[in-house]
């Protein structure tokens, strides 16, 4: 899921879709509007999923796509491997996740998980 929002309405921190990846906003520098050309904005951010940093430039009344990102609650059913089989915690629905290296050891069975969602992919995400 997305919206549509325009480019002077993002600030840092938030999330908004840059090459078909949802991405968290590093930094917003806006200049001002020339005399020929309305106020542009530079934005980098990083990917969510794949962690690869992305920039675009573009006028701020362009409007953008921004990502409908979930936080949502999960118990862990199995691990094999670095893969992890979850159940959802809302709607009880149970899918396979891998493990991000830096929360091998850490994800147990029977254990409660956050993952974030968004764009149709996910991801766990334990920092709370």
């Amino acid at each position: 899921m997305k919206e549509q929002v325009e480019v002077k309405e993002l600030k840092e921190g938030r999330y908004v879709i840059i090459d078909d990846e949802a991405c968290i906003i590093k930094s917003i520098a806006k200049s001002k509007p020339g005399k020929h050309g309305a106020a542009k904005a530079r934005i980098d951010a990083i990917g969510i999923f794949d962690n690869q940093k992305r920039s675009t430039v573009s006028s701020v009344s362009t409007k953008v796509y921004v990502p409908i990102v979930e936080r949502k609650s999960a118990q862990v059913l199995s691990i094999s491997g670095n893969m992890a089989q979850i159940m959802d915690l809302a709607d009880f629905t149970t899918f396979e996740i891998p493990i991000p290296e830096e929360y091998m050891g850490k994800v147990k069975e029977g254990e409660e998980i956050q993952y974030l969602s968004a764009l149709e992919k996910m991801k766990i995400d334990m920092r709370v």
